[in-house]
């Protein structure tokens, strides 16, 4: 059968339009994936991620999408590598500031031994109460030393005590990206040698290469040079060892040498 003109020309409108519907397919994911292909991240999701992830764990991620903040979560791949590196470096003693509906949380729980303990801090227990219920359910709750309000000033109190110094295995940090730089500052401090400090979000949505003028949500840019800011200072910083990777939306891990 021929091809007319009209039939080209629809068949092109519906290919723009199927790249299109890619593209935003991508941008949705795109803020816990940083690939270029949906289909391969759903791949990752599939093969290796989703047939190991917990129950529990299952549970939290399909109540929090349900949430209106949801963007704000740990993606499952993360929270994968997440639980996997904690038992790694045989964490006991862990440190999570922001928390949310509790995704990493669980993650760092699960993978801690029976006597593990996590200090959580988050500026809103509401969120945090949401999750609560499955952390209980997965008999881990016994772990988590839960505190509402700012990090800073807990942190303070946990660096002027030299008792405190040196003594946290693990440290996850996934909040307020201003304050970053500030929590480094502390953290440094009550992470052991040879602990660990993982910073989500460090690769920002991809903003970090982007040119200034690029289009941006806009708590997108607003944060973009804190996090530009932290890593800069972590590369330099010599009293520890760093990798970052393009998992989820970029976790620098930091090993602490000296």
């Amino acid at each position: 059968m021929a091809t007319t003109t009209t039939d080209t020309t629809k068949t092109s409108t519906t290919n723009v339009e199927d790249k299109q519907s890619q593209n935003l397919r991508h941008q949705e994911v795109g803020h816990k994936s940083l690939l270029q292909s949906d289909d391969l991240y759903q791949y990752i999701l599939e093969t290796s991620v989703y047939p190991r992830e917990p129950e529990s764990m299952k549970e939290l991620r399909e109540v929090t999408a349900k949430h209106p903040w949801n963007i704000m979560t740990t993606s499952a791949d993360e929270g994968q590598f997440l639980n996997m590196l904690i038992k790694l470096v045989n964490a006991k003693n862990t440190m999570e500031i922001g928390v949310y509906t509790g995704y990493s949380l669980l993650a760092t729980a699960l993978a801690l031994p029976e006597d593990g303990k996590i200090l959580a801090m988050d500026v809103n227990r509401e969120n945090y109460e949401l999750g609560l219920p499955i952390i209980e359910k997965a008999g881990v709750a016994h772990k988590i030393d839960f505190r509402e309000g700012p990090a800073l000033p807990v942190l303070d109190q946990l660096v002027a005590d030299e008792k405190n110094h040196g003594t946290y295995d693990f440290i996850f940090v996934d909040a307020d990206k201003d304050n970053y730089i500030n929590y480094h500052k502390r953290l440094i401090d009550l992470v052991k040698v040879g602990g660990v400090i993982g910073y989500d979000n460090t690769l920002w949505n991809g903003s970090v290469v982007a040119p200034p003028d690029a289009p941006m949500r806009k708590y997108v840019r607003y944060y973009r040079d804190f996090v530009l800011e932290l890593n800069k200072a972590l590369a330099a910083d010599p009293r520890i060892e760093i990798c970052m990777l393009p998992v989820g939306d970029g976790i620098t891990i930091c090993r602490r040498i000296s």
